[in-house]
């Protein structure tokens, strides 16, 4: 699964730039619906892959001075019941996991069975308070808080049925006409289930945009995370954004991205609108 963090930096960042360079990448102060599709595959540091679909439907408000959002996502996953969506390869004793089939005996992770399981998946919350947004400098911060509710089926693969709850602070700087860089880091607090054990983790993020005119912004975005689990792998991956404004009221965004450890998919892309009120 791709991180949700990708199109709130896109979001940010283009809401400094409307403030700072005049470039309007997204509507202020409304309310909006988006929908969309993301596809990831990757085999994690196992022998098999694991697909992830991911259709979230998210409701939010993007103020200048504010900005909040509720995810309801549905999940379709293809491989090892140990590969847990947004967490990577743990282990996983949960003996109804996806690819287990009902049986009670508990594996290692490189013996886990693949299977498919759909579902609805963990429900985010997450609030932002556009601490700084100063106009004449071209910098901005964000403080953002999220609750991740553990909505998703444990007994599927599709989560660990624990909540997870998190903190961010984010930073964006003007370069030139165009240009903006935009980087922060967040610490994530896991929670673990009996079958399921996890750390907190920290992971920073770091990423370049520019917008080519009042419609289309596009960047590159570098995210890093460290291992949830001793049996786990950190994250670094790497993602292309392009962001299309097409009035007032649409936004079209896109992705493409590739994972360079084993804690994140070999590979991944994905596609949403926005409608703005």
């Amino acid at each position: 699964m791709i991180s949700r963090k990708i199109l709130s930096m896109v979001l940010a960042a283009g809401l400094l730039a409307s403030a700072c360079a005049g470039v309007h990448a997204t509507t202020l102060d409304a309310p909006y619906v988006s929908a969309g599709v993301d596809y990831s595959s990757g085999k994690y540091g196992l022998g098999s892959s694991t697909a992830i679909w991911d259709v979230p439907l998210v409701f939010g408000y993007s103020g200048s001075a504010w900005s909040a959002s509720l995810t309801l996502p549905y999940l379709h996953v293809s491989g090892p019941g140990n590969v847990i969506p947004g967490i990577g390869v743990v282990r996983n004793t949960n003996p109804q996991s996806r690819g287990k089939a009902g049986s009670s005996a508990i594996v290692i992770p490189a013996t886990y069975l693949s299977g498919t399981a759909s579902g609805i998946g963990d429900v985010e919350a997450q609030a932002t308070f556009h601490a700084v947004h100063n106009r004449d400098a071209g910098f901005g911060l964000d403080l953002t808080g999220r609750i991740k509710f553990g909505t998703a089926s444990a007994n599927k693969g599709l989560g660990t049925g624990q909540n997870d709850y998190g903190a961010a602070v984010d930073l964006y700087k003007t370069l030139g006409p165009g240009w903006m860089a935009f980087g922060g880091f967040a610490y994530t607090w896991l929670g673990s289930s009996t079958y399921i054990q996890l750390n907190d983790v920290w992971s920073g993020n770091l990423g370049l945009s520019y917008a080519f005119d009042q419609g289309d912004m596009a960047g590159v975005y570098l995210f890093y995370q460290q291992r949830p689990s001793t049996t786990s792998y950190a994250r670094q991956e790497a993602t292309v954004f392009y962001n299309h404004r097409i009035n007032e009221t649409w936004n079209l965004r896109g992705y493409v991205m590739g994972g360079f450890a084993n804690g994140s998919p070999d590979y991944g892309a994905g596609l949403s609108a926005r409608m703005s009120f």
